[in-house]
């Protein structure tokens, strides 16, 4: 297997420690293996390809400490022909949360989540995606994992 070095803060570290020794992991590597299996995994179900999709991504960042409010409107911008709405609030003192209403495909779809999640100083990034063309059939909670 290869050796890979990788910089991350302190407390990313700790975290990943304390969670590999709660939750039975052999250590970090097997951890930070996993992780990546599942990012990369996300954007890859077959169901969801060639199909026109709904998504909806909310970020939070704070506005006191980084840039990420500018990167924000630049990726709306960007990418406008998939950005269907977009709405931004502020939490408490310290924080922003943008939410972006996007119809595109899969493709586009995780490119503009990629874009988002490789933004520095956010502090959490949430998404979900729909198929466009299951509004108007009858859906179980067993399709999308939440009821209707």
């Amino acid at each position: 297997m290869t050796v890979v070095s990788v910089s991350m803060p302190e407390s990313l570290l700790d975290r990943i420690d304390e969670f590999a020794e709660g939750h039975g992991y052999t250590g970090r590597s097997e951890v930070v293996r996993e992780a990546a299996r599942n990012l990369l995994g996300e954007f890859e179900d077959r169901k969801l390809e060639g199909r026109s999709l709904l998504g909806v991504v909310t970020v939070l960042f704070s506005y006191e400490t980084s840039n990420a409010e500018e990167r924000m409107m630049r990726l709306r911008h960007e990418h406008e022909s998939l950005v269907t709405s977009n709405f931004h609030n502020h939490v408490g003192n310290h924080y922003c949360m943008e939410l972006f209403v996007l119809e595109g495909s899969l493709e586009e779809i995780s490119t503009f989540v990629g874009k988002i999640r490789a933004t520095q100083d956010t502090l959490t990034v949430d998404y979900s995606v729909l198929p466009v063309d299951d509004f108007g059939a009858e859906l179980t909670s067993d399709d999308h994992g939440h009821d209707h």
